[in-house]
């Protein structure tokens, strides 16, 4: 009994799986570092102090800035054809864009918004509302002059409920809609709904109106929803605002005391978004070097729950990298952050709910970077108490300090991505969009070293650090919002 206790002791002390680290998934056993001659040069990097200082500079005016207030879209019309529902699934910034949409489609049909209905996200079983994500009288307030919205419909409808909606077909209900509708499609085929009925539900309904040919006003409206009337409930923002300033104000101690973390300059910080969840990484086809464990796993997982629909699995990993389809790990965004210049020294704020690998995948950002700090280790499980186990609020208040961050950088593209680019652009603050081909194929080369790494990097992403991008045909004016939400300084908004 005793020589097997020994046996077993190591294996228990030194399982992975045994560790605990913040908002960190234990979910497998990660790699060590992929990129081991890189990273050991990023370790012992030096950064100069002329190269600090561009780091950290805002952005210069570029010319444009939000529509002020002044800008109205057209008059409510107070005779209301009837009421809309919308049922919208997908996580927090899906269903934010879908919020948004369905604002102008009531704008559209003249019809009476009822509050949107969130489904329960299948990913992360969440079953959050809108009224416990987003300040409910707020978004009501801003728009009462632009669109007519009511928490809850009155008794006479009390019986159109989504139950009522997935148990049968029912007459009321729209499920037709095409993805990136038009405006004359809502115009023929749901409001003879709503004046036959006095009301209309569409589900599924997210991505479903188009970004062109729409008019200005409908346009601006999704713009002043986005971005003015959708803000999140007080404590998701409290809890932001906590977050940001002790990030800014880290307690420092001095002979043992605490120094009051109010004084001094203001630090500033990065929000990094790892897109690296067990799902995103299924779905992308790509090896992570986790080892045939890893392959096996991620393999069963996309046979469960894509069922084969993975397109990029026809591709090799070398294939997928060249084209820049697989998202970055979290040693791959340290490297890409030490290249640009950002020390040891640097806070990050690290802004996921979970990183497929646990804490050893995410050990080599953390080693280039040991001033990093998520939710979990900035607030006490107290303060967290209100957001525990609800993705949606703990995607909300990454989303809130990912907005007051001095840079922000997302692993890979995707609707965190999107909704954070555009809204900083919106402000016009630095936002790295890291160039994914670029990198994949960077990686792929494991002969370079870290000087030629660096200089490749630095080229690579010298306009993609918040440089207004305009919006071209058939993208989302949510990630891209010039020129439709914004004007040229030099015209009158």
């Amino acid at each position: 009994m005793a020589s097997l206790l020994l046996l077993l002791l190591p294996a228990l002390f030194l399982n992975p799986l045994c560790h605990a680290s913040p908002s960190i998934s234990n979910e497998s056993i990660g790699p060590k570092p992929r990129h081991s001659s890189l990273f050991k040069s990023a370790l012992q990097r030096q950064t100069a102090p002329q190269e600090k200082i561009g780091l950290w500079m805002p952005l210069a005016n570029q010319g444009w800035k939000p529509y002020t207030n002044s800008v109205r879209v057209s008059p409510l019309d107070g005779n209301s054809e009837g009421y809309l529902q919308v049922f919208l699934d997908g996580g927090l910034n899906q269903q934010r864009m879908g919020i948004c949409d369905a604002v102008a489609v009531a704008k559209i049909l003249n019809a009476t918004l009822v509050i949107p209905h969130l489904e329960v996200n299948p990913v992360w079983q969440d079953s959050s509302t809108f009224m416990e994500i987003f300040d409910v009288d707020h978004f009501i307030d801003v728009l009462k002059d632009d669109v007519s919205i009511v928490k809850e419909l009155p008794d006479e409808f009390s019986w159109s409920t989504r139950e009522y909606y997935s148990s049968a077909i029912r007459p009321t209900r729209i499920k037709t809609a095409p993805v990136h509708a038009s405006a004359n499609w809502y115009s023929e085929n749901v409001l003879p709904v709503l004046r036959s009925y006095g009301i209309a539900a569409i589900s599924p309904f997210a991505h479903r109106l188009a970004f062109d040919n729409m008019p200005k006003d409908i346009q601006c409206l999704r713009c002043k929803v986005n971005f003015r009337a959708l803000i999140f409930v007080p404590h998701i923002r409290a809890l932001g605002d906590a977050l940001v300033h002790r990030l800014r104000y880290p307690e420092n101690e001095v002979d043992g005391s605490n120094v009051n973390p109010n004084k001094g300059t203001a630090e500033k910080f990065v929000a990094v978004h790892l897109r690296f969840d067990k799902d995103m990484a299924a779905h992308s086809a790509c090896d992570f070097g986790g080892g045939k464990a890893e392959k096996l796993a991620l393999a069963k997982y996309r046979q469960i729950y894509w069922q084969g629909r993975v397109l990029n699995s026809q591709f090799t990993d070398e294939e997928l990298r060249s084209q820049g389809r697989c998202p970055l790990t979290p040693e791959e965004v340290g490297l890409l952050l030490a290249a640009l210049g950002f020390d040891n020294r640097t806070r990050l704020y690290l802004a996921s709910h979970k990183v497929y690998g646990g804490e050893s995948r995410i050990s080599a950002l953390r080693s280039l970077f040991p001033l990093m700090e998520d939710k979990k280790s900035l607030a006490s499980s107290e303060e967290r108490s209100h957001i525990k186990g609800k993705a949606s609020l703990l995607a909300a208040v990454d989303y809130y300090v990912g907005m007051h961050s001095d840079v922000f950088i997302s692993a890979s593209p995707g609707n965190m991505h999107n909704a954070m680019v555009g809204h900083r652009t919106y402000h016009n603050l630095k936002t790295i969009r890291p160039n994914m081909q670029l990198l994949g194929q960077l990686f792929l080369n494991k002969n370079m070293s870290w000087s030629q790494f660096q200089e490749a990097v630095v080229e690579g992403h010298t306009n993609r650090q918040g440089e207004i991008r305009f919006r071209k045909p058939n993208k989302s004016l949510y990630a891209y919002p010039a020129p439709d939400c914004m004007c040229a300084t030099t015209t009158t908004s």
